[in-house]
């Protein structure tokens, strides 16, 4: 399937020959590197056996370990992080609004710069962590004044069972994501931003006891199990994303992207599921 993520587009032009830009740029640079007077083999040879590690510029080539490992860094930043704004935000409320601003300004730089930065995404994955454990904090507060224990632990427990299923489903291809796929989740992301901003704005006015349209009734709770579904189902359009990228030979650097991104939806994740066992617990 053609991407319709454009910063992979880019790497996914044809050429006339056929190939991807990623081939025919990693055998140009393979010949290039050759020494004088040494003739590239023919098609099929070994040539086409060593640019497979090759892509643009002569740089390495993504590979899922690359993901991985990114992917793994970040998690644990992010883990070590949020521990820490846990045990901070008590004494230092500050803390939330330094990771909800620092989240807000390094995810957008990251989301729209044309040329990956590992050090903002690196400063992203810190301040999400300064975030998650300032809100988890403030919400398990409130649940346990409300005799809800065991919050955060549940939170945790949904986001990593959520990631298991979809990627299982995603795996093996029981749910495909296909452009009807993207284009039906798109509009359901769209609908549900609007309605989110408007019940921010209702919250702000009391509505909800101060959680906006999320605190209205059972339309409130199936609001918020709207909101696990979408950031659940868009799990599935970053192992997309992955996917294609191996395909489309991507420079090694873009793992950082695809971990990014990742790791930006499993932040979202985890504050739908901690909004909606907050709420519930409260109706409880």
């Amino acid at each position: 399937m053609q991407s319709s993520n454009p910063i992979l587009k880019k790497y996914e032009t044809p050429t006339k020959s056929g190939a991807g830009f990623a081939y025919e740029e990693g055998k140009s640079a393979y010949s290039t590197a050759l020494t004088p007077g040494e003739t590239a083999p023919a098609a099929g040879g070994p040539t086409d056996i060593a640019f497979e590690t090759i892509t643009a510029g002569g740089g390495a080539r993504l590979t899922f370990a690359d993901v991985i490992v990114k992917s793994a860094i970040l998690f644990a930043i992010t883990v070590v992080m949020a521990f820490i704004g846990w045990a901070l935000v008590p004494s230092m409320p500050f803390v939330l609004w330094i990771g909800v601003g620092g989240s807000l300004v390094f995810g957008l730089i990251s989301a729209f710069k044309k040329v990956v930065s590992p050090v903002l995404v690196l400063l992203y994955s810190a301040s999400a962590g300064l975030m998650l454990g300032s809100l988890s904090w403030a919400y398990n507060q409130l649940a346990l004044a409300q005799n809800y224990e065991g919050l955060v632990g549940q939170a945790v427990i949904g986001t990593l069972t959520a990631f298991g299923v979809m990627l299982f489903l995603y795996g093996t291809g029981i749910v495909k994501v296909t452009g009807k796929f993207v284009k039906i989740f798109m509009a359901a992301l769209i609908s549900y931003a609007l309605i989110a901003v408007a019940s921010l704005v209702g919250a702000l006015f009391g509505v909800g006891g101060g959680w906006g349209f999320y605190g209205v009734g059972i339309w409130g709770l199936l609001l918020c199990a709207l909101g696990v579904l979408l950031a659940s189902f868009a799990l599935m359009l970053d192992f997309e994303a992955i996917k294609q990228g191996l395909a489309m030979g991507l420079p090694e650097r873009e793992s950082w992207r695809l971990s990014f991104g990742l790791l930006v939806t499993l932040v979202w994740l985890y504050l739908e599921i901690l909004r909606f066992l907050a709420i519930f617990g409260g109706r409880e």
